[in-house]
């Protein structure tokens, strides 16, 4: 039995659209936590989904699976890719799951 069992995530870009406020508080908390913006919107997502019990509920219907998707995807090659979770930087100093945020 091996002594290290791996995660493998996949990450995508996205591009979301957030109040100057919202953009400075991500960054913000950030700093606060030692982190990068991207896990700090990832891991604040996660917790409120996990959360929100009328969500859970929701996901259980039939109407989660139908959907019309919204978020903006940017699809690069060779993105369906799996890359380790443990894997922080790409070399340029941004995660490799990559949520830019666009100032409105």
């Amino acid at each position: 039995m091996p002594l290290l069992e791996v995660t493998q995530t996949r990450y995508v870009s996205a591009s979301i659209r957030l109040t100057d406020t919202t953009a400075m508080q991500v960054d913000q908390y950030a700093a606060f936590i030692h982190a990068s913006a991207d896990e700090v919107m990832e891991q604040a997502l996660a917790y409120v989904f996990a959360k929100d019990r009328d969500f859970q509920d929701f996901l259980r219907t039939s109407n989660a699976q139908r959907i019309t998707p919204t978020l903006r995807i940017r699809r690069n090659p060779g993105s369906d890719a799996v890359e380790p979770a443990a894997t922080k930087a790409n070399g340029s100093g941004e995660s490799n799951g990559t949520v830019r945020v666009l100032k409105a």
